[in-house]
């Protein structure tokens, strides 16, 4: 089995199609890499990955909106396509088996996902302290 990771930004919001009564979640994923070139120019290239999730769980398809950032894996597939010049174009395509949510494009965009993950870290932040003033306050009740 080849198994393939990919962490992006959703280019566009997810869509949530039925083939053959069962459920597909299509969406895409960009990872853009950026590095100097020979002559010392600052370059850009962006991968896209076009993601199929067949899943009963559809629910997480209403955090899958364009520019939140995911990890994605699955088993890739590539498949070619003719172009309208008459040449012949290929893309990469993951049969995603595991999807998380990283969250959205900057943690002030709005989105659901990235308020639910800074509502935890605010949470684990807010438990830690507690915990820590506890610890530090002295005890009085010694049992001996």
């Amino acid at each position: 089995m080849i198994k393939l990771q990919a962490i992006g930004h959703l280019g566009k919001d997810c869509i949530t199609n039925t083939v053959n009564g069962k459920n597909v979640i299509n969406f895409s994923v960009a990872h853009t890499e950026k590095y100097k070139d020979a002559q010392g120019n600052q370059v850009e290239k962006t991968t896209w990955v076009e993601c199929a999730y067949w899943t009963e769980r559809t629910a997480i398809s209403q955090y899958l909106r364009k520019g939140t950032q995911v990890y994605v894996e699955g088993t890739p597939e590539v498949r070619t396509y003719p172009k309208n010049d008459g040449t012949t174009g290929a893309s990469l395509t993951i049969r995603v088996l595991n999807v998380q949510l990283l969250g959205g494009r900057s943690e002030n965009a709005g989105s659901a996902p990235a308020q639910q993950g800074s509502n935890a870290n605010n949470y684990n932040s807010n438990r830690e302290q507690n915990v820590a003033q506890e610890m530090s306050e002295p005890v009085d009740d010694l049992p001996f």
